[in-house]
């Protein structure tokens, strides 16, 4: 089953889509958006389920589904927490600037909380005011949970996982310093993340999804050219249960909780940092990782962060090269 929000208010209109994206049905009589129907999931996703059946047998009513005119599937949450499941990228960041990896990393992922008040629909534009902040996409995976109890098993918290779907996390890494400098996180540097037009459950996915992990490639392109060819299950040191556990250890987290996988990031066939597309590899999912490969290779950073006018397309197609979660793609401008 797959799930969007066409924009409609703050929070959207709940639609069922067909599994080619072509078509949508309405759900508001059965559910008014998703968040309503995340907070009673065990009753209301065998409803959608049906409509879903329905929409794919012609038998309701149905509309053409354009990802245009997707918002978010959650235009805002409840959560957003933004996990670190390839260590692989963590130690490169660190390895560019000098510092040693933990040995803790490797077994207890970092995670972050970022802001959930307003996520981005999948075509809506970047907002940067000043390159000079130095802004960088980040494709990665996503689930949305439901209630899940304080100190759940990593094992168990899979069965929490109600929904799959792709993030575009913006950060602007020449904020980060000062702010991670402070000791508290991230604030400025993390602005709006964008959503996937369609949000996809795991039983749906199949064979694709396998003990918390989306077996699928990462498709990241930045202006028309392929940047990241990333395998999402390779190189995955903490699948989604590990990152739901994880935060659940001292509280409960509330239904509608969008857990993110981090960038995604795989290593060369050597064993060695990753190579563009361009060469042979299978890229990066993020402008940062490339430029400190190019530090440590060159000493250099060559590959500029996003300026204004840049588009970012990131997607992930089945065998048949039909686009799964429909695609982001969003066009870097200046509001000012």
């Amino acid at each position: 089953m797959k799930l969007a929000s066409l924009k409609s208010g703050r929070d959207g209109r709940l639609v069922v889509v067909s599994d080619d994206l072509a078509w949508c049905a309405d759900a508001a009589h059965i559910a008014p958006k998703l968040q309503a129907a995340l907070d009673d999931w065990d009753h209301i996703s065998p409803m959608l389920q049906a409509l879903a059946t329905d929409l794919a047998h012609d038998a309701i009513p149905k509309e053409r589904f354009h990802e245009r005119e997707a918002a978010a599937p959650l235009p805002r949450a409840y959560q957003w927490a933004d996990g670190s499941a390839y260590v692989n990228h963590v130690a490169l960041v660190r390895q560019a600037r000098g510092a040693e990896l933990p040995d803790s990393f490797w077994h207890d992922p970092l995670m972050y909380q970022g802001g959930s008040d307003e996520f981005l629909g999948p075509r809506d534009e970047i907002k940067l005011t000043d390159e000079s902040w130095g802004c960088d996409l980040e494709a990665e995976i996503v689930v949305v949970t439901g209630d899940v109890p304080q100190g759940v098993s990593a094992e168990d918290a899979l069965g929490y996982i109600r929904l799959v779907g792709l993030v575009n996390d913006v950060s602007l890494r020449n904020l980060i310093p000062d702010e991670m400098a402070k000791g508290f996180g991230f604030v400025q540097s993390k602005p709006a993340s964008a959503l996937s037009p369609v949000f996809v459950t795991p039983e749906s996915l199949g064979a694709f999804w396998q003990a918390g992990k989306l077996h699928r490639t990462l498709m990241v392109d930045l202006n028309g050219a392929a940047f990241g060819r990333a395998v999402a299950s390779d190189d995955c040191t903490f699948d989604f249960g590990v990152l739901i556990s994880h935060l659940a250890k001292t509280r409960n987290i509330g239904a509608g909780s969008i857990i993110g996988s981090g960038t995604v990031s795989n290593r060369d066939a050597d064993g060695g940092p990753g190579k563009p597309v361009a060469e042979g590899g299978l890229g990066y999912s993020c402008i940062a990782e490339i430029r400190m490969i190019e530090k440590i290779q060159s000493g250099e950073m060559k590959t500029p962060f996003l300026k204004h006018g840049d588009t970012v397309r990131i997607e992930v197609r089945d065998d048949a090269g039909h686009s799964i979660f429909g695609a982001i793609e969003q066009r870097v401008f200046n509001p000012s």
